[in-house]
């Protein structure tokens, strides 16, 4: 690293103000700042100095998203080798599902990454770090079988449209990642739901051909299944016919988005998000507990599959756990105040059932909740500023009245 160090120092004067390559200075900044720590401080204002800066925390997310990653992938391996009937060992699971899932995550980051450098070069300043999250969150809330193209332009739309118009990082009103999910959703729904689009099962990476055809299978997700019930509890079950029970969904074996299957890898993520302070864990706490009663709530008054499916099992399927964990805490798009955090995490895990159990077409929730909550971040915060003021002017008032007696 030192030998990088010195290469770095050595060219740098080429890209600052009056080289030769100064135009390229954003850059060449961004890929400086994500090799080492800039050493760097802020010259005017008032700024609270702290070794945690955004690339800090922007890696800590990464890394609480690596645990829900990995299984996807081997997720993504043991449905293929299940659907086809074939023999594999654990290894090669993984390998089939690092290698679906990797041109997604390559795709995500080259086209998001692109468009940042290119406005920082525009507008000549830093390439900020907040695409090294939602980079990695874009393949891992979409499709396994999601075209690659599509992913680009969903991609190109949601960083344009949702976070540059606003001025970048820090700036955006909804979440990229979910905006993205959102535009594949309603441009292209027939890569986005159906039995097959969750399971691969015409590819065999590595192995020079095309997997066994498969007659008869359902890839539909739990979810999925559960809509299409009548007044009567779901009988859930995998892709080949067999019944699944909550400790499946609970550990992931089941079809669904790369990175939502496993609630104990997203439960890993989320203790690491939590012990370092990341996260809030009363956005979290309020959108699990919220969900949970407004399911039993549904299980009590009955109509559809969903709303008799069991309430734990509500937080475990579909984008729930993960949207909680990852999604509404984004720091961004959620509300700032502490009393707001109680009151958008609990209309976020009310509005995913809500969804989900009146709209049999739609049971996949949990976006639209948090996208529409995120709209009205802003608005909570603002009434709760507004009551804390008032509270504090007649408390003033009744100081103020009781001294002039």
């Amino acid at each position: 690293m030192n030998g990088l160090r010195k290469y770095l120092d050595k060219i740098k004067p080429n890209f600052e103000k009056g080289g030769k390559m100064s135009s390229l200075w954003s850059t060449f900044d961004g890929f400086e700042s994500f090799l080492f720590v800039p050493n760097t401080t802020s010259k005017r204002g008032v700024h609270i100095h702290d070794a945690n800066d955004s690339k800090r925390t922007m890696i800590i997310v990464v890394m609480a998203l690596i645990p829900a990653l990995l299984f996807g992938m081997y997720n993504v391996g043991y449905q293929h080798y299940l659907v086809t009937g074939q023999e594999a060992g654990f290894w090669t699971m993984f390998f089939y599902g690092f290698l679906a899932v990797l041109p997604q995550i390559i795709v995500s980051y080259v086209v998001g990454l692109g468009i940042e450098f290119a406005v920082a070069q525009v507008k000549h300043e830093e390439v900020a770090e907040g695409f090294l999250v939602s980079g990695l969150l874009i393949p891992m809330i979409v499709p396994v079988e999601t075209p690659l193209w599509q992913i680009a332009v969903a991609t190109a739309f949601a960083v344009v449209f949702a976070k540059e118009v606003f001025g970048g990082t820090g700036y955006n009103v909804l979440n990229v990642a979910l905006v993205t999910r959102a535009f594949l959703f309603f441009a292209y729904p027939g890569q986005m739901s159906g039995d097959s689009v969750f399971i691969r099962t015409g590819k065999t990476f590595g192995m020079g051909g095309t997997a066994t055809t498969v007659d008869a299978y359902t890839g539909a997700t739990p979810l999925g299944q559960a809509a299409m019930v009548g007044n009567e509890v779901p009988q859930i079950t995998n892709a080949i016919g067999e019944p699944i029970s909550s400790l499946d969904y609970f550990i992931g074996l089941i079809p669904g988005s790369v990175g939502e299957t496993s609630t104990i890898a997203i439960l890993l993520g989320a203790l690491l998000l939590l012990v370092t302070g990341v996260a809030s864990w009363k956005i979290m706490i309020s959108i699990f507990g919220s969900g949970f009663l407004t399911a039993l709530l549904f299980n009590a008054i009955g109509g559809n599959g969903v709303m008799l499916m069991p309430a734990i099992d509500h937080i475990l399927l579909g984008g729930f756990a993960f949207g909680a964990v990852f999604m509404a805490t984004d720091p961004v798009t959620a509300s700032r105040t502490e009393t707001g955090k109680w009151i958008y995490g609990i209309l976020i895990g009310f509005l995913a059932v809500v969804i989900r159990a009146l709209n049999p077409g739609y049971p996949e929730g949990m976006m639209l909740a948090i996208l529409l909550m995120n709209v009205f971040a802003p608005l909570i915060d603002f009434y709760v500023v507004d009551a804390n003021i008032k509270k504090r002017l007649n408390r003033a008032k009744a100081v103020s009245t009781a001294q002039s007696k």
